[in-house]
């Protein structure tokens, strides 16, 4: 059911990259530069994190084949790893960690940090990957696909709004409304985690009961 892939496809990826939360982030590595170059880190960013999650959709189902590892198994490995940031996001530990490696990556590669840590790993991090991966694994038809392609192109369209607005937003929600806004975030993201363990672990069974 294409309506259905778009609307799990679009909230995990929207969740898992989490544009909002990423702000504060994109605000403290960019603080200091005009804002036609905050633009362009942000244009850079989010054009390496798109191709970065292109090419994972591209090659990752034939990677998996390739490889002789199965849609459901990787459905549950996948929703295990996206429970695991959700955990991060709900306890609070995942900002702290991208803030750190933000900062460090800032002392080393001033020029660069559109490319890192921005497109990688804060956007296009282990859980977008694992998130496109699987995705891509359900993605049964060309129609799914290109759902999926455009989906991709959407989230990192606004995360680009996101990043040229940081600023304003993380002014607006406070601290304590970036802290309530990443742990309902999180409990989005496990429970979508979950239900990809669900569906993979019910593949496997069967409807007869049986182990395949």
């Amino acid at each position: 059911m294409p309506f259905d892939y778009l609307v799990s496809a679009l909230v995990t990826l929207l969740v898992v990259v989490d544009p909002i939360g990423l702000a504060p982030v994109f605000a403290g590595l960019t603080a200091g530069l005009p804002p036609k170059a905050q633009r362009q880190v942000a244009q850079r960013a989010c054009l390496i994190a798109g191709a970065v999650l292109f090419g994972t959709a591209l090659i990752g189902d034939a990677l998996l084949r390739s490889l002789g590892i199965g849609a459901p198994a990787f459905e549950i490995a996948g929703g295990l790893l996206l429970f695991l940031v959700a955990t991060e996001m709900v306890l609070g530990t995942r900002l702290q960690q991208q803030s750190k490696t933000a900062e460090q990556a800032v002392e080393d590669h001033v020029r660069n940090i559109a490319a890192f840590p921005i497109a990688i790993p804060l956007m296009a991090g282990p859980g977008a990957i694992a998130a496109t991966v699987l995705l891509s694994a359900a993605a049964y038809s060309t129609v799914l696909w290109v759902l999926l392609i455009l989906v991709i192109a959407a989230v990192c369209g606004a995360t680009f709004l996101v990043f040229v607005s940081a600023s304003e937003i993380s002014r607006f929600l406070g601290i304590t409304g970036n802290v309530v806004l990443s742990r309902l975030l999180g409990m989005i993201l496990a429970a979508l985690a979950v239900q990809y363990v669900i569906d993979g672990i019910r593949v496997v069974i069967g409807p007869g009961g049986g182990v395949h």
